[in-house]
């Protein structure tokens, strides 16, 4: 699934696909998909409330890395 910049992915938390973008770029590595979720949900709290999003979060982590 493809997301638009401003499309909030994870409604517990308001985290929108720019969030995750941000977030992603403040990591110094991408080691790999578990370790740049985790690193997104330190940042951004994403999928902390009711984790309904968390496959979501890493589809958006799997396309900005894509690119």
């Amino acid at each position: 699934m493809m997301y638009t910049t401003d499309e909030v992915i994870c409604k517990c938390k308001k985290v929108s696909f720019s969030d995750v973008e941000s977030a992603l770029r403040q990591i110094n590595n991408f080691t790999d998909l578990i370790h740049s979720f985790e690193e997104v949900q330190q940042i951004t709290h994403c999928s902390t409330g009711c984790g309904g999003c968390h496959d979501k979060i890493m589809d958006a982590i799997s396309q900005i890395m894509m690119h």
